[in-house]
């Protein structure tokens, strides 16, 4: 009776290239997923230096000088339908 069952583990085939493939992607994203929400988690300290330099962008910029918009030329119709009343 004891003879009867049969106590060995079933035969798992091995894992095909795609298989490892997918597996391994898998672990990568939820690698990439715990980095991303620890970025956003923990705060980086800015370096004195870093906030420096975006400061020389601002005066160039007003340096330049504003342009005038140009009305579209759906407001233009809307003004002269409205001329024309």
């Amino acid at each position: 009776m004891a003879s009867d069952l049969d106590f060995q583990p079933p035969e798992v085939p091995e894992p095909t290239f795609l298989e490892n493939l997918l597996r391994y992607g898998l672990f990568l994203g939820a690698i990439f997923q715990l980095i991303c929400v620890l970025a956003i988690i923990v705060p980086v300290p800015k370096s004195p230096e870093a906030e420096a330099e975006p400061a020389e962008p601002r005066n160039m910029e007003a340096l330049k000088k504003p342009r005038a918009t140009v009305p579209s030329a759906n407001k233009r119709a809307k003004k002269e339908t409205k001329k024309k009343r």
